[in-house]
């Protein structure tokens, strides 16, 4: 009996390798009806990172202003401030809850 089959052997083989390809193509991670999927994490990725560089760019003129040769008063109070939880007398604050 199974010397009745093994003609067919090769041909079963290659019929699920060519579904499984074909599904993995379709449905995939990468397949194609994922596609947009990918397109809409992308964009979002890149929206994110345009907010980091825009971040990374004010730290690094802030951290600039920090530094021995260029020393701005102003922000350096400002931190001081921040940091300690002190306010200047002619501050106006307003609390707020958080």
């Amino acid at each position: 009996m199974y010397a009745r089959f093994r003609p067919y052997i090769p041909t079963v083989i290659l019929a699920v390798l060519i579904t499984y390809f074909a599904v993995q193509g379709l449905l995939g991670e990468r397949g194609f009806l994922t596609s947009r999927q990918r397109s809409t994490e992308l964009a979002q990725r890149l929206a994110e990172l345009k907010q980091v560089h825009a971040q990374r760019m004010d730290l690094e003129v802030r951290a600039r202003l920090l530094r021995d040769n260029s020393l701005s008063a102003d922000l350096l109070e400002e931190r001081a401030r921040s940091l300690l939880g002190f306010a200047d007398p002619r501050d106006y604050v307003i609390r707020t809850k958080p």
